[in-house]
């Protein structure tokens, strides 16, 4: 996530560090291919884990005394000590001093947004604004592929606001715009001072509220009854503008860079606007940047990321690219579609069986892709993206062709008036003659949409999307062995952890925390990095939904008093994980106890859901908050999102959610989260999340008879154990209690496999996956 141009000698200094921090059964050959792969494909994550842990007091210990040559006096003496002997490749000296230069981490994040403050920024917007007659100018959290996770270059809305969650959008206002009178009908229901605003979700309230500077920005609390969207709001300002000017042809004008904002998001603002003289304007009709933040940014504005891809092989991608681009050219000739455009990342990632490191957490890289009739394109800075001959080679054999990232608009141009040369001496081309384009523009940005005329657009869901959505058995088989591996790193980090706080009597920070579990996943074959950054909250912190431990006043330290929340995940060559588990090292309150267990129910009663197909997932939304419902609690966020195959760990199109709006049916192959929560603000948060893969029930390929129907069902890939002892047995059913003690059997038997007899981790693992005690 916070990746600009990657130092790969700094990346390796940094592998080489935290690798054999907790690495007691890592061979020198293994501990060579882990420190290859992190320099080639990791990102800057491990630099501000380091940075953090540096920056505490607590001392980080090997996960194993019986196999660790690691000793406890420091964290420095640690690295310093076992760098040479694993990592033969790094002296002790460049260890050393690499240690000096991640202690940075957080401190290169902070610099990158505040070597401005918002004042100044504010103060040059507005003059670039009034340069060119803009009365608003939006500044959203996306990049051009509008990916949800985004590299450092892009995060133009942390730079003008100070806030770093990774959902909002801000808004700039002239100093002089006419605000709206306050009305019922708008959601006008107080004066707003501030002439900047800044949009975000629930997850983000608390964290907005710290970081915007309250002089100068008014945060909107979106999804409330009382806060209007931004349509609705620049609505209100161009009535507003409209009523008090003088000029019947007064125009509200809306800046916005057309690279950043989705296609339907602005037909949306368009329509709105127009019937009140307002309208959305680009800069790229008038000069040559798009973006007035870049200018302001300037040169500390960091450089846009270029790792190289690498080939997902065959053996985890179960698809071949030449039978993608067959199957996806079939569903083209349905629609009568000439050109395909695949606009997301990981949509271009899958389409071509590439992997790349430009975002954090995420395995992919800038690009773009296109497919015709008659070839295939991806779009890409080939320079820094196809260093690897490997990466040349699998191309050229599935026929595809590479172009720079920014002939995109203009090869689409192209294309659009190749019917109009086909139709020969006609005037007006047939519509049998004309190109048609096919874009999912909720998917896409507006630069792209804008330049494809409404007769030429096929506007659905892409061909990819679904192919990606519901994994082939090679993808699957990937993902169930991530999640064992998956279930030996949380094994071994579990008895360390519970050793040191229940046995050693250690307070331990959040910070802290976080670089351990890496370091135990980081000792599984083929792991790459987290799938996103870690969530570790101790009581309170536990309630902030996408809470991230900082070495600052709000960190806390685990000891036996208070429970802990940790959502973490992996990305492996061949999958990807995440889990959440509620843990609390001493004795939990009857309260926490009847939340806790009424969370789990709810997570159980997805899981054991059968349902017929062509159901959506809202459908089984209910069943997770069933038990919460009976005492008249609930959680605000969505149940479950869709994972990706070694891709990214939130992806579409199916989720388990309260939002009837997404009526994806869940399919065969799908894979996706349960995490049913409960939050107390100011106490703690409780969260159980498994992922499931959907299997169908029988034999989908044969026709059933008229009047029934073909069911599916769920089947668990997490593999981590449930805390027992904070279950209040008496709440649970007898069949509950069956699927926990089946659930800790296959936990044993498969995570267990992998363990060394009489290890810690092993023996922590058979103790939680023990038989639940029935009254």
């Amino acid at each position: 996530m916070l990746l600009a141009n990657i130092n790969h000698h700094r990346v390796r200094r940094a592998a080489a560090i935290i690798i054999p921090l907790v690495c007691h059964h890592v061979t020198a050959s293994r501990a060579f291919s882990f420190h290859s792969t992190v320099a080639h494909h990791s990102p800057k994550y491990f630099n501000n884990l380091i940075g953090n842990a540096l920056s505490t007091s607590s001392i980080l210990t090997p996960l194993s005394k019986k196999k660790s040559s690691c000793n406890n006096s420091n964290f420095q003496k640690l690295s310093r000590s076992s760098t040479s002997t694993i990592c033969k490749s790094t002296s002790t000296d460049q260890a050393s001093s690499s240690l000096d230069e991640q202690t940075t981490g957080t401190a290169e994040i902070d610099e990158t947004f505040g070597k401005m403050n918002t004042s100044e920024i504010l103060e040059q917007m507005r003059s670039k604004m009034s340069q060119f007659d803009m009365d608003a100018f939006l500044v959203p959290s996306d990049d051009p592929h509008l990916s949800e996770y985004t590299a450092m270059a892009y995060r133009r809305r942390a730079f003008v606001s100070k806030f770093t969650g990774s959902a909002g959008t801000a808004l700039v206002l002239k100093e002089d715009v006419i605000m709206p009178e306050m009305n019922e009908d708008d959601l006008i229901t107080e004066d707003i001072e501030q002439r900047a605003l800044l949009w975000t979700d629930s997850r983000y309230f608390n964290e907005a509220g710290m970081q915007l500077d309250a002089e100068h920005w008014k945060l909107m609390k979106g999804g409330l009854k009382q806060t209007p969207t931004i349509i609705k709001y620049l609505t209100s300002l161009a009535k507003a503008k409209k009523k008090n000017s003088a000029s019947e042809e007064a125009s509200f004008r809306v800046g916005i860079d057309p690279f950043v904002h989705s296609a339907s998001f602005c037909k949306e603002l368009t329509e709105a606007l127009e019937p009140h003289n307002g309208s959305i304007v680009t800069l790229d009709e008038v000069v040559q940047s798009t973006n007035i933040v870049d200018d302001i940014w300037s040169d500390d504005r960091p450089a846009l990321p270029s790792s190289p891809f690498r080939v997902h092989p065959l053996e985890y991608a179960g698809m071949s690219v030449a039978d993608k681009l067959t199957k996806i050219r079939a569903e083209m000739a349905k629609c009568d579609a000439t050109l395909s455009i695949f606009s997301t990342l990981d949509d271009v990632a899958y389409l071509f069986n590439v992997r790349a490191g430009d975002v954090d957490c995420c395995p992919v890289g800038i690009s773009y892709g296109t497919v015709s009739m008659e070839g295939a394109t991806l779009y890409c800075d080939a320079k820094s993206k196809l260093v690897d001959s490997a990466v040349q080679e699998h191309l050229k054999e599935n026929g595809v062709t590479v172009a720079h990232y920014d002939d995109l608009i203009g090869d689409i141009q192209s294309h659009l008036k190749t019917g109009e040369k086909e139709a020969g001496g006609e005037s007006e081309p047939s519509s049998s003659t004309k190109s048609k384009v096919w874009l999912d523009t909720a998917h896409s940005n507006y630069a792209i949409s804008r330049i494809i005329p409404k007769e030429q657009l096929h506007n659905k869901q892409n061909a990819v999307t679904p192919m990606k959505a519901c994994k082939n058995e090679a993808e699957m088989e990937g993902m169930r062995r991530a999640h064992i591996v998956d279930g030996v790193a949380m094994a071994e980090f579990m008895s360390w952890l519970e050793d040191e706080i229940q046995n050693k009597k250690r307070s331990i920070s959040e910070v802290e925390l976080d670089v351990v579990l890496c370091a135990a996943r980081a000792r599984q074959p083929g792991y790459i990095e987290p799938s996103f950054p870690t969530i570790a909250g101790v009581g309170p912190n536990g309630a902030i939904i996408h809470y991230r431990a900082k070495e600052d006043e709000t960190m806390r330290y685990l000891n036996m008093d208070e429970p802990i929340l940790i959502d973490s995940g992996g990305q492996y060559e061949y999958g990807t994980t995440d889990v959440t588990r509620t843990w609390h090292m001493g004795e939990g309150t009857p309260e926490f106890k009847e939340y806790y267990t009424r969370v789990l129910k709810g997570n159980i009663g997805v899981d054991s859901m059968v349902w017929p197909e062509n159901t959506p997932g809202f459908v089984l939304d209910v069943f997770a908050r069933k038990a919460l419902w009976e005492i008249g609690k609930d959680y605000g966020h969505g149940t479950g999102h869709g994972v990706g195959a070694a891709l990214n760990v939130h992806e579409g199109p199916h989720s388990i959610s309260a939002r009837f709006a997404n009526k994806e049916a869940m399919k065969a192959g799908m894979v996706v989260s349960n995490e049913p929560g409960y939050y107390e603000d100011g106490r703690f948060g409780i969260r159980i999340e498994n992922l499931l893969e959907v299997q169908p029930i029988g034999d989908h390929s044969v026709e059933v008879p008229p009047g029934t129907k073909k069911f599916l069902r769920f089947e668990k890939l997490t593999l981590i154990p449930i805390q027992k002892n904070l279950i209040v047995v008496d709440l649970l059913t007898e069949q509950e209690m069956d699927w926990l003690d089946s659930y800790h059997a296959m936990v044993l038997d498969k995570v267990g496999a992998l363990m060394e007899d009489g290890s810690p981790g092993k023996e922590w693992l058979k103790k939680m996956c023990t038989p639940i005690e029935r009254p």
